[in-house]
């Protein structure tokens, strides 16, 4: 650490809760935010926007809201792709069927519809747990590629089974650029970040890890698990829809139901694992891991002039990025989150060998 926090004596409970309590951690928290906010928009590219940095930013979305479902409520799921297909659809038609729509309502307006097929898909989670309930999740998967596939109402009876939207606007400002899509994403990021690190905090975000903990006991102290289970999975799948028609509405433009499948639920459940159950700092981490580190990876060859073949090179990508996720979970099975906080634990205490 470059920074001790002795001498930061608090007056009031409500200075001992802040969130970020140490004066230090709140302004680099400020010119993070500052160089997000400004510097990259005014430095990086637009390939870095388009093809690293908007993906990250919505993939962060989702895994955050995945993490609450699974790391600070215990339950499993591997539906996320369908909730995420759920609040893009869902957007698509509000945006169709309803002149002069808002984009930004119409993204939360996905996600409100995400919100309710995840209370419907999670009405199981009352009675199972484990193994069983992630098979229920997963029906919720395949239904809705099958609905949004054969269901021609939902891709306003288009031919070929995919759609497209253009001409995004905020407040009369287009939104055609990478930088003001990636200022968007960013703002949705940032406020969605903030309100699921106080609803973590706050009284319901004690019920999901009494649940995830020990639902037995959490039930016998008093907690009700309909409300604390449904109640995640509702918060879950809304930010997972919000992130879900980011990606349709601003990342691909248009899209077909094949953008939301399985494979994109286990690479969100990957993000949470590697990144760190129960943190939202690890949802940032997996996403960081699972979205840069292969577009690394593919160049490193080229980097250092090695003459290989772009499958082999392809082949070698995967190959070690599923050995570094091993590593990983050897090293440190409660993610990246649990490592950074680690290493601050340790800088804490140098040089002090306890």
């Amino acid at each position: 650490m470059i920074y001790r926090e002795n001498g930061q004596f608090k007056t009031s409970y409500r200075a001992d809760l802040q969130i970020f309590p140490i004066l230090q951690d709140r302004i680099a928290l400020f010119v993070l935010l500052a160089v997000a906010f400004i510097g990259v928009p005014m430095f990086a590219s637009d390939y870095l926007m388009r093809a690293i940095f908007v993906p990250f930013l919505i993939l962060s979305l989702a895994a955050l809201g995945l993490n609450i479902l699974v790391g600070y409520c215990g339950q499993i799921s591997l539906g996320t792709g369908a909730f995420m297909a759920v609040g893009a659809y869902a957007a698509y038609n509000f945006t169709v069927r309803i002149e002069g729509m808002p984009l930004v309502l119409a993204i939360l307006l996905g996600g409100f519809m995400a919100m309710l097929v995840g209370i419907v898909f999670g009405v199981p989670s009352l009675r199972i747990k484990g193994l069983y309930l992630a098979v229920a999740t997963l029906a919720a998967q395949f239904f809705t590629d099958w609905a949004f596939l054969r269901i021609n109402w939902f891709t306003n009876n288009s031919s070929s089974g995919s759609v497209s939207v253009s001409h995004l606007q905020v407040a009369g400002l287009p939104i055609d650029s990478p930088a003001a899509k990636y200022l968007l994403c960013l703002g949705f990021v940032c406020v969605f970040a903030l309100l699921a690190k106080n609803l973590v905090r706050s009284a319901i975000g004690r019920e999901w890890m009494a649940m995830r903990d020990m639902d037995v006991a959490a039930a016998v102290i008093g907690i009700r698990p309909v409300y604390a289970k449904l109640t995640a999975f509702a918060v879950s799948s809304f930010i997972v829809g919000v992130a879900g028609a980011l990606w349709g509405f601003v990342h691909l433009g248009a899209w077909e139901p094949a953008a939301f499948n399985i494979d994109r639920s286990f690479q969100l459940l990957f993000m949470v694992i590697i990144g760190g159950l129960g943190s939202i700092m690890g949802a940032f981490f997996g996403a960081a891991f699972i979205v840069i580190l292969p577009l690394v990876l593919d160049q490193i060859p080229y980097w250092f002039g090695i003459p290989i073949s772009t499958a082999l090179a392809s082949h070698l990508t995967y190959m070690i990025f599923g050995a570094l996720i091993v590593f990983f979970l050897i090293v440190e099975p409660h993610g990246l989150a649990k490592l950074w906080s680690t290493g601050k634990q340790k800088l804490r205490l140098w040089p002090f060998p306890h």
